[in-house]
């Protein structure tokens, strides 16, 4: 397949499959569990893992599949590929455990390190968003794909979401540092996605994240007219060492770097 936009609409449909999966759990008596890294895992994660794994490699049946729940030795060569697909079968585990309803199914395509290609959704609040660089990016309504992006100029005061799951004292003095703002508690990959669509303009994450939680937003955001940057200004990029871990970073709608390269300089 080589039409992106029918790549794009094609993978909605897959990660809003695993919503459905997602839901049926969601509703139920679930267990959970907890990885070594004393992470939870649910059945949730499980079900949703097995039916994008399965539906993109019927999709695309070239390209490998780097997921949060692969196994190890299925990744192992990662570092010869130039083109996968990373996935979140669940970001915001935490959040569906709390039945919150902010979790999200994110699918994204890595070429070359980059996110072109991104796709999330949120099926317990009925959201889905998608997009990429080349692509623009959208919101799913009841009437279709709806284009979306981010506000210009930025709001003032500045409106700034971060994680409800993961604060900390690195987000307080960056927030104490940022001037007059109003800030948002958002769980998962929503919060990049709230930039995207001109609700937010800042998420500020100065805490550990992994490729598989940004990848796909980062796609929608970018397509959006955003960006995300870490510390040193560089975009975000994927599979270029050992470890998945993400740098801390900005996702930001209007460009303010130069306010916040001046909060940094401070």
């Amino acid at each position: 397949m080589t039409d992106r936009t029918k790549l794009l609409e094609a993978v909605l449909e897959i990660a809003a499959e695993a919503g459905r999966a997602i839901m049926e759990i969601y509703d139920s008596d679930f267990a959970v569990e907890l990885k070594d890294d004393r992470s939870p895992l649910t059945e949730a994660d499980r079900a949703a893992h097995a039916i994008i794994v399965e539906r993109l490699g019927r999709l695309e049946p070239a390209l490998p599949v780097l997921s949060e729940e692969s196994a190890g030795h299925e990744v192992e060569n990662r570092a010869l590929w130039e083109a996968f697909w990373l996935v979140d079968p669940l970001d915001g585990t935490k959040e569906f455990i709390k039945r919150n309803g902010e979790f999200t199914v994110n699918i994204a395509l890595i070429e070359r390190h980059k996110a072109v290609l991104g796709v999330v959704v949120a099926p317990a609040l009925d959201s889905a968003y998608a997009g990429g660089p080349a692509l623009g990016a959208f919101r799913r309504t009841p009437q279709g794909l709806k284009p979306i992006s981010v506000r210009r100029p930025a709001a003032e005061p500045l409106r700034v979401v971060g994680s409800r799951s993961h604060a900390g004292p690195d987000l307080a003095a960056f927030l104490d540092a940022l001037g007059p703002h109003e800030i948002k508690p958002m769980g998962s990959s929503l919060k990049i996605c709230l930039v995207a669509t001109g609700d937010a303009d800042l998420y500020p994450r100065l805490g550990p994240t992994m490729e598989w939680d940004t990848a796909a937003a980062q796609a929608i955001l970018t397509g959006a007219g955003g960006s995300m940057i870490d510390l040193e200004g560089q975009p975000l990029a994927y599979n270029t060492g050992e470890s998945l871990l993400n740098p801390h970073f900005l996702a930001l709608g209007d460009d303010i770097r130069d306010r916040l390269t001046l909060l940094r300089q401070g």
